[in-house]
């Protein structure tokens, strides 16, 4: 019983802390390893135990052959196809859900949005709709996609390992695919024919080219000759005003330069461009002698230029500039990049952006140098919305990673190698082949992952040695007594659910799958129905947008408030559990 207690008291803790969010979910996991590891409930050589485990390695597999298929543009040459549509928006919505959610079948469900909400975006622009009602309904379809096979979502590839860590072989690619394919589809016409009823609209990403009013504090300031700022360069300029500002470009005669480097020199009659509210600007003015050149707003023209370009970009979940600030970054001097707005929830945020602290979904609107944009992008973790061309790639480039894929596929389908050796030799012969450079081999596997899992997993042993799994069993078998076996199979999936909507997805997965079969062992059935509903409850959090990276990524461009996803998450979660449960019951029987 004191095991018991232990395994509790650290688990609950931990699920505390992953809702709070003041601290990463790995470190998290770690924190509550260790505490596992010191009370007696883990033995010492098993501690790190879940790094070696199979289901981290297919993982870390997946995420490299997922981005190797990113990179090479297979998906995006299926991306393109989807402007031939046309500007009916409902008929965009279902074009853009469909293939999000079959893509996601096989590369990872952030992976699959970073490519599609661009192109959503494009369309929303180029016609007559809002991106918010499509972004929804894709992020979610991006979560049903993940159901279809093995390689879809990691809850499906840990409850494979857990499966055969308990004495039966490990489930097959495409042993999820009967339900999966079916609660996909199901999910797909729910919403269809409900979002345009129950997805939010938000005005901020209608027809208009940016949902920032950038325009309207971009100021002239003429420098006079004779002023004691020429010959100093901007540095020295921007360090005399004690409020944030952004140069946002310089015009020398007939010269435009946007974005300048801070080692710009002034000159006599330059005229800067910049960025400012009214306080600061008159700051500006007093202090330098520069003078205000125009009084009317300015176009946003003069933010781009061959070289300098202005890109939108989403902060991801993990993002390296949660909790910190531009100011805190120091990214302009570092990068020579400007943040020029900030939008939160669709809604921009006051022009003084130096000291506000990023959260994960924010939409930047950076400046600077279009390579070291994309330099920014990739090292703080965040997502591009720019529209950029798409990585059509040669038929060849096309045709190898899909053939490298499909091999794999076929060799661990038909058993002639084990998953996490056939989806690592993949990622290898991506690499051998050049479509994936060995410098990019380790820089797109999601680390915190990675020891999320390593973490979880010895947990999840801790959770059903110590009889803790075989207590929560129980009491979750007397709820439902006197029911038929179906209610407890859609409690188990029910509570998955509700829990991996306020925890990483993966964790939730490893923490209920021994209460899953210790309900199995407890009422004499077989383990396979309740780990099916394991994986499906975890793979499916539609009801707030810290469930999963899918429905970040999206509320900062739909401009969707953390409320509104259940609007259309609770009827689809519904629907799901209903048709999730009598499919399960149809294709992995209880008995027999």
């Amino acid at each position: 019983m004191a095991d018991q207690i232990w395994i509790g008291a650290i688990l609950i803790t931990a699920l505390v802390l992953f809702v709070v969010d003041r601290w990463r979910y790995d470190f998290v996991a770690m924190g509550a390893l260790f505490a596992a590891y010191i009370v007696g409930l883990i033995p010492k050589q098993e501690v790190f135990a879940g790094f070696g485990n199979a289901a981290v390695i297919t993982v870390a597999a997946v995420l490299v052959i997922s981005h190797a298929l990113w990179r090479s543009g297979v998906v995006d040459s299926m991306a393109s196809s989807v402007k031939k549509v046309g500007d009916r928006v409902w008929l965009q919505m279902i074009v853009l859900t469909g293939l999000t959610t079959f893509v996601s079948a096989f590369i990872s469900n952030t992976g699959a949005m970073a490519i599609m909400i661009p192109v959503a975006l494009q369309l929303s622009r180029n016609g007559a709709g809002h991106a918010s009602l499509m972004l929804m309904p894709m992020a979610f379809g991006s979560l049903l996609g993940g159901t279809i096979t093995m390689i879809g979502t990691p809850p499906n590839i840990i409850i494979s390992d857990i499966r055969a860590s308990h004495g039966a072989e490990p489930f097959g690619i495409f042993d999820f695919t009967p339900v999966g394919l079916s609660v996909a589809v199901a999910g797909l016409v729910v919403m269809w024919l409900t979002a345009h009823w129950l997805v939010p609209r938000s005005k901020s990403r209608d027809t208009s080219n940016s949902p920032y009013d950038v325009s309207a504090y971009l100021t002239e300031l003429y420098l006079p000759a004779g002023s004691s700022l020429v010959g100093q360069t901007l540095f020295e300029f921007e360090s005399q005003i004690k409020d944030p500002f952004v140069v946002v470009a310089l015009k020398r005669g007939k010269q435009m330069i946007s974005g300048p480097p801070r080692y710009q020199r002034l000159k006599a009659e330059d005229v800067l461009i910049v960025k400012a509210d009214t306080e600061t600007l008159q700051q500006i003015i007093d202090l330098t002698k520069f003078e205000l050149n125009a009084e009317e707003e300015l176009d946003t023209r003069f933010l781009i230029s061959d070289e300098i370009k202005v890109i939108e970009g989403i902060v991801g979940h993990d993002s390296r500039l949660i909790g910190r600030s531009a100011a805190d970054l120091r990214l302009r001097h570092r990068f020579g990049v400007n943040v020029l707005a900030v939008a939160r929830e669709g809604q921009p945020l006051k022009p003084s952006l130096s000291n506000v602290r990023f959260k994960p979904g924010d939409v930047l609107l950076l400046q600077g140098d279009a390579e070291v944009l994309n330099d920014v992008f990739n090292r703080f973790g965040c997502f591009p919305l720019a529209q950029r061309s798409l990585r059509l790639g040669s038929k060849r480039k096309l045709l190898l990673p899909l053939a490298i894929f499909a091999t794999a596929i076929g060799l661990s389908a038909f058993n002639f190698l084990s998953v996490p050796v056939a989806f690592a030799m993949a990622a290898g012969v991506m690499v051998l082949a050049n479509v994936i450079p060995i410098r990019e081999l380790y820089e797109h596997i999601e680390w915190p992952i990675i020891v999320l899992l390593a973490a979880t997993i010895p947990l999840g042993g801790a959770l059903e040695r110590s009889g803790a799994a075989d207590t929560l069993a129980h009491a979750a078998l007397a709820i439902s007594q006197g029911s038929p076996d179906f209610v407890a199979l859609s409690l188990l999936l029910v509570v998955t659910m509700l829990l991996s909507n306020v925890i990483n997805n993966a964790a939730a997965a490893v923490l209920m799958a021994p209460i899953g079969i210790s309900m199995a062992d407890t009422l004499g059935a077989s383990m396979d129905p309740f780990l099916m509903a394991v994986a499906l409850g975890a793979a499916l959090p539609f009801l707030t947008p810290i469930g999963h990276q899918s429905n970040i990524l999206v509320m900062g461009p739909g401009g969707y408030r953390f409320a509104d996803y259940w609007r259309l998450g609770l009827p689809l979660s519904i629907v799901m559990t209903v048709i999730a449960v009598i499919m399960i019951s149809l294709t992995w029987p209880m008995y027999g």
